[in-house]
């Protein structure tokens, strides 16, 4: 299986959910590194996996969305890059057992880029290429390049995965509704981020996290006009809300595919869910892609 024979014919392809989610289920503490379960817990890891293959993604991510050696530096763990992101790999593909791709997730490194910060764009690439590196030798069936702000950094990440891997790279960015529209935090419009990207050769272009899947459908809107790739999903469950000192979304899986027909009529090909999401929301938009065949 390909993501072009996911794809083939117009159909949807459904990814997955929240990995941050469920590992807090699991025992994951406020401010401990995900990707350290990796190492110590990866049996936890694996049954997140497993989880959104059972409730019917065709599309897994991996529990290495800090797994840079900037981001692994701040927790002291950057002697792990290449075990970490390496194994987060395997135990996805473990639990996808063939029936689901495994895209392999690389996140923010938390640093700015000069001029705004110190890290010139070579640095940056490298930094990112050692982490493609190590999930090439997992086996990823693609690489994901998820919530950037700067456009900067996710050409980076892009041109890091181009130079070390041969597959499918999807580069997803997140955006928030300011009084003048959508935007990074950057600055970076939706329009702008998909035919940038398109032209530094992403395969696959869109948005995650930063909103539900109401705003997700006028953001899909305004990238679909601007990029002839395929476009990918993944909304949170709604807007978080602080209750009991505890960030929850509240949106509930009937909820959020109540919208998948207005997402997919925007122009979206692969959705999946962002945080708060889980694999009875995944399970819903499973139910809500098959019910429109």
């Amino acid at each position: 299986m390909t993501i072009d024979q996911l794809l083939e014919n117009n159909r949807i392809a459904i990814a997955d959910g929240a990995w941050g989610t469920q590992l807090s289920e699991r025992g994951l503490q406020p401010g401990e590194p995900p990707e350290a379960w990796v190492l110590h817990r990866p049996d936890a890891v694996r049954e997140v996996a497993q989880s959104y293959v059972d409730a019917g993604a065709e599309i897994i991510l991996t529990d290495t969305f800090g797994g840079s050696r900037f981001k692994l530096a701040k927790c002291d763990l950057e002697e792990h890059v290449e075990e970490i992101n390496r194994r987060a790999v395997e135990l996805s593909k473990e639990a996808a057992e063939g029936s689901a791709l495994v895209f392999a997730s690389i996140g923010p490194t938390g640093e700015f880029m000069e001029p705004l910060g110190l890290v010139s764009e070579d640095e940056m690439i490298e930094v990112f290429a050692e982490q493609v590196a190590a999930m090439v030798a997992g086996g990823t069936d693609g690489i994901l390049v998820e919530t950037m702000t700067d456009l900067g950094e996710a050409k980076a990440a892009l041109r890091a995965a181009k130079a070390n891997f041969d597959g499918p790279v999807v580069v997803s960015m997140t955006f928030d509704r300011g009084p003048k529209g959508y935007a990074t935090m950057m600055g970076v419009t939706p329009e702008r981020a998909a035919g940038e990207l398109q032209e530094a050769g992403a395969e696959i272009v869109g948005s995650n996290c930063g909103h539900g899947i109401e705003n997700m459908v006028e953001v899909i809107g305004l990238m679909s006009g601007a990029t002839e790739l395929p476009l990918w999903a993944k909304p949170n469950a709604g807007m978080p809300k602080l209750v009991d000192g505890r960030t929850v979304f509240t949106q509930t899986p009937a909820e959020t595919a109540a919208h998948f027909g207005a997402l997919v009529e925007a122009g979206a090909r692969i959705i999946g869910g962002c945080c708060g999401t889980t694999p009875e929301h995944i399970r819903a938009l499973v139910e809500a892609r098959d019910a429109m065949l």
